[in-house]
C-alpha cells in the first residue's frame, strides 16, 4: 500500500531553518508529481510547493525565496528546505502525491517569535 511518512518538523526560532523529508513507498515515485501542503489551526490546508517528475518546482507566493522543494528518486524522498522561517509558517506540514488521495500523517512545525 502507499505510504507517505513525513519527518523533520520541530520548534525553531524566527529566522531559523528546518528541513522536512517525506519518504514514499508502495507507489511509482519517480513518475509522481509531489507536493507539500500545510494547515494552521483554524485554517484550511494550503499548497506550499510542488515538484514535477523532472524536478521543476512551483511555490506559493508566501514562501518564494525562503523554501526549496527537491526530490531524490533513488531514495523515494521529497524534501522541503525551509529558511528564514516566520511565526506565520507555524502549521502541520503534509506531503501529497499530487492528484491522489494519499497523504502523510503530517509533521508539526512551530516557529517562535
Amino acid at each position: 500500500q502507499v505510504q507517505l511518512v513525513e519527518s523533520g518538523g520541530g520548534l525553531v526560532q524566527s529566522g531559523g531553518s528546518l528541513r522536512l523529508s517525506c519518504a514514499a513507498s508502495g507507489m511509482p515515485f519517480s513518475v509522481a508529481f509531489m507536493g507539500w501542503y500545510r494547515q494552521a489551526p483554524g485554517k484550511q490546508r494550503e499548497s506550499v510547493a510542488t515538484i514535477s517528475t523532472g524536478g521543476s518546482a512551483n511555490y506559493a507566493d508566501f514562501v518564494k525565496g525562503r523554501f526549496t522543494i527537491s526530490r531524490d528518486n533513488a531514495k523515494n524522498t521529497v524534501y522541503l528546505q525551509m529558511d528564514s522561517l516566520k511565526p506565520e509558517d507555524t502549521a502541520v506540514y503534509y506531503c501529497n502525491w499530487l492528484g491522489s488521495h494519499y497523504w502523510g500523517q503530517g509533521t508539526q512545525v512551530t516557529v517562535s517569535s
